[in-house]
Parts: C-alpha cells; structure tokens; sequence
C-alpha cells in the first residue's frame, strides 16, 4: 500500500533574478518546491516514506527503525510520518548526544526514541535494534527501489507541470530521489550534485534505477561540491545559500540544497547549463539543518548589517 502524507502537486516557480545572477535568461529557471510539503517540515524524503511505510505497515509494523546523521532529514521526516500514523520510531544516530539543535529538537517534538550507536556501525545497531524490538527497518535515507517510487511519481508530476524541461538539478545524499527522477524523466535530464554521504553515488544511483525497472544507466552526477567533506561547509556553498537567499528570499541547507546549489551555479560557469534551456532546481528541503550546522549559523550571522538607531 501507498500513505499519503504530502499536498500533491508540490508547486513550481520562477526565479527570474537568481537567473539573471547566473547570466541566464528570466525564464530559463525554475524551483520545484518539494520543501512545502506539510508533514514535518517538509522535504522530499516525504514522498519516499508514502512508500516506505506503506509497506512497512503491509508487514503489520508497529514501530520503524531508521538511521541518518544527527541531523537527518530523513529521520526527523520519519518521526513525523510515524507520529501521524500512530507508530513507535527509533532513530540511530552515529557517537554520542552532543548539542541538540536544528532536526534534532523536531524529533524530540515528535515523539522519537534516539539511540546513540557510540562507536558501533549505526547501521548494525538499527538492525539489531529492529530484529530486538520487532520493529520494521527503514533503510537509510528512505532509499530502497520501494521509496525511489516516490520520486517516478514526483518526475511525472514535475513533468506534467513543465512538459519542456531540459534539465532538472538535485542533491545526492541515498540517491533515492535522484534515481526516481531519472526513471521519470530519463537519464540525460537529471544532474545530480554528490553530497557526500554515500561512496561511489554513481553506482549507487543506478543500482536503485536497476531495481526500479531494470534499466541499465550512467547516471549524470558532479562530484565537485563535497569539499572537505560530508558536513563540512565550502565557501561555494556558502556563496549559493546567499546568492539564492538574496535574490529570491529561499533558504537552502549548507549538507544537501546548498551543495546542489553550488553544483548548478558551477555547471552555468561551465556552460553545460545555459541560456534558453529550462533547467528546474528541486528543492528537497532541510531548512531545520541549517539551524543545526553552528558554521552555518555563525557565517549567516556574520553576513547581517547591523547599524544602529540614531
């Protein structure tokens, strides 16, 4: 079975002076809002747990376990879906219970069991924490052939609302999303920007596309943007959060959107994304990471006029 959690379809809009910034044409870009979604904050991994935990309760759950980094979107998103539908939820996260900010205060509001993995591989410590307590896994970022369905649907939506896209741009965490878009929307308009969370996204991408329809891909992916590292912000990414911020007041996040967005702001410099093509940026959401992320803040922050009244 399939839940429904999100208001469908997510809407689409222009963002004329982000596109003069870059040097592109007024209408040549466009921002898929999938941030809007209500549940929880909204984000994509809402259209992958329409599936994920439809099939979790066709095996009779009644408690999902998941993982993700402290401040996963996934996990906090999981925590809402589950609250909605009356369900346990444990999360697990890497290390030990630093500082609570950002998604983490969301997944206290909402009810979530957190376990702290310590030193132990968080991923064997959900699946023992599952097999213990009866409860239904969840993989990591929603990303199964199962939740990838969530984005075929999202690909035909988008499709739907703009028949003559050329190009679509999304961030690479699981590659869930991605992979759907690419079922969708076939493989050479999709750009995927990696975001460092998983090794070899090209692989992993087309692994899921494969167990979603058994086609065979070389997904398109840039690997420009992970910088130092999963979590670690760069000052292109930095830069995107602004540019977008202040020519089209959307706040991006500095792990996934931001990274996406440095990655179509690099792919303009290079012209593999030009003038007069429709290129539409999808919006996965994260805003609650970004309060989260203390580099973040602190470079926010700093960017503010403060003048006083005189």
């Amino acid at each position: 079975m399939v839940v429904l959690f999100g208001s469908w379809p997510t809407p689409v809009e222009p963002m004329p002076r982000l596109a003069r910034a870059l040097g592109l044409g007024d209408d040549d870009l466009w921002i898929k809002r999938d941030d809007l979604v209500g549940l929880g904050g909204g984000g994509n991994k809402v259209r992958k747990l329409e599936w994920t935990l439809g099939a979790a309760i066709d095996e009779g759950a009644t408690t999902v376990v998941t993982t993700g980094a402290p401040q996963s979107n996934h996990a906090r998103l999981t925590a809402a879906a589950a609250a909605r539908l009356g369900l346990d939820v444990v999360l697990v996260f890497p290390g030990s219970r630093g500082e609570g900010a950002g998604n983490l205060v969301l997944d206290g509001l909402f009810g979530a069991t957190v376990v702290w993995s310590g030193d132990a591989e968080p991923a064997a410590v959900a699946a023992d924490v599952a097999a213990s307590g009866g409860g239904v896994l969840i993989p990591f970022g929603g990303s199964s052939p199962v939740g990838a369905r969530g984005y075929v649907d999202g690909g035909r939506e988008l499709l739907a609302q703009v028949p003559d896209v050329d190009e679509v741009v999304v961030a690479v965490g699981s590659g869930g999303t991605m992979a759907g878009l690419v079922v969708a929307l076939g493989v050479d308009r999709v750009l995927g920007v990696h975001c460092g969370a998983v090794d070899e996204p090209g692989r992993v991408v087309a692994n899921l596309v494969a167990g979603v329809d058994g086609a065979v891909v070389e997904p398109r992916i840039r690997l420009d943007q992970v910088g130092a590292g999963y979590g670690v912000l760069s000052d292109p990414v930095m830069a995107a959060l602004e540019l977008t911020a202040r020519t089209e007041g959307i706040v991006l996040d500095p792990v996934y959107t931001g990274r996406a967005m440095a990655g179509l702001v690099a792919a303009v410099r290079e012209g593999s994304v030009a003038a007069g093509r429709r290129t539409v940026f999808l919006h996965t959401g994260g805003l609650p990471g970004l309060f989260g992320h203390p580099e973040a803040v602190a470079r926010a922050l700093a960017g503010a006029v403060d003048e006083p009244w005189s």
